[in-house]
């Protein structure tokens, strides 16, 4: 069950703090699959599981960095909704992007989201978060980034 935040200035509060992580999600290869039918990313560490066990230093097939970056939304969803006063939420996009460590076929992801700021501008209020989508049992996160949302009024 998502963080319910109600409204932004109980989000103001938050800056600075871990405010939710989601549930695990695992990896499967269809979802690779359907990720690289859908880009035209068919690249052999994605798709081909007879190859990569024997070829890639990973050992088996792993997911697309833009896969588990797309994935943070539903992570998010999971995780966290704030309700407040305003008329829809918008993805305006990245400050920063890194993928520290792969996503083996069959792993398990979740997000973790820290609120860096909250910032008021003209008709929305623009939220910084700062998300980790780490691999269970890994020492690096395979996502780290500066995800921005406004807020609509």
């Amino acid at each position: 069950m998502p963080r319910r935040i109600s409204g932004i200035e109980e989000l103001r509060t938050l800056a600075g703090q871990e405010v939710a992580q989601s549930d695990w999600l695992e990896i499967t290869q269809p979802l690779i699959d359907a990720f690289a039918e859908t880009t035209g990313d068919r690249q052999w560490i994605h798709t081909d599981a007879e190859r990569a066990k024997t070829e890639s230093p990973f050992g088996r097939t792993i997911a697309h960095g833009f896969l588990t970056l797309s994935l943070v939304s539903r992570l998010a969803s999971q995780a966290l909704k704030v309700q407040g006063d305003f008329k829809m939420a918008i993805n305006y996009g990245l400050n920063r992007v890194r993928f520290p460590a792969p996503v083996p076929v069959g792993s398990r992801l979740r997000g973790r989201f820290t609120l860096q700021s909250v910032e008021e501008l003209a008709g929305c209020v623009q939220v910084i978060w700062a998300v980790a989508v780490e691999v269970e049992g890994a020492a690096k996160p395979s996502v780290v980034a500066e995800w921005v949302i406004r807020y609509y009024r």
